[in-house]
């Protein structure tokens, strides 16, 4: 390699060189694999590891636990969103914001499912990342509604989106159900256009 590595930022625990950063993308690539076939109770990040083509130490030098790898893929997916269309009715851009976002893991209910339960974790790492993800996911609410930004209005659609997660990761509905179900949501705590 080169005297001067090009490095990449990534989420959490340090800056790493475009190799470090590709072997972060194979595990939390095999990460996804391996709950499509173990699910969520059978996935561990030593067997991610094996599947990645990777030391199990390796696997741990980049994410403390499960958990850390699965919220780690899904700050990835969210991290990789267009950014928030601005034009359009509120209601619709709105709308569009949290159907996007419902929709990151809607395909792939096991993986849905350990988001979930991984984005509750109380490791540091899964914190930090919790901590982003929620921030971003205020970011392109409050871009969607432009003008109408009032705290209260982006609390209350956070706490719906929220909501929603935890309820399809019990199992009470579908992620892609949850979709919908935001968009009623929507309805309800915006403002009436007239």
């Amino acid at each position: 390699m080169s005297g001067e590595q090009r490095l990449t930022t990534e989420p959490t625990r340090r800056r790493l060189t475009e190799r470090q950063a590709d072997t972060v993308r194979r595990l939390t690539d095999a990460a996804v694999e391996e709950v499509r076939e173990a699910g969520y109770e059978g996935l561990t990040v030593r067997n991610v590891a094996r599947r990645a083509g990777v030391a199990p130490a390796t696997a741990y030098t980049y994410f403390a636990s499960k958990n850390h790898l699965i919220t780690e893929v899904f700050w990835r997916r969210l991290s990789a969103l267009a950014p928030v269309d601005a034009d359009g009715p509120l209601l619709d851009r709105v709308v569009a914001v949290l159907r996007e976002i419902a929709l990151l893991v809607s395909d792939e209910p096991e993986l849905g499912a350990a988001c979930t339960t991984a984005m509750l974790g109380t490791d540091p790492d899964v914190r930090e990342l919790r901590v982003r993800i929620g921030a971003a996911i205020r970011e392109r609410i409050q871009a969607a509604l432009r003008d109408q930004d009032d705290p209260k209005i982006v609390g209350a659609l956070e706490l719906a989106y929220t909501g929603a997660l935890v309820h399809a990761g019990m199992g009470y509905t579908s992620y892609a159900r949850m979709a919908d179900r935001l968009a009623e949501m929507a309805k309800l705590i915006l403002p009436d256009p007239e």
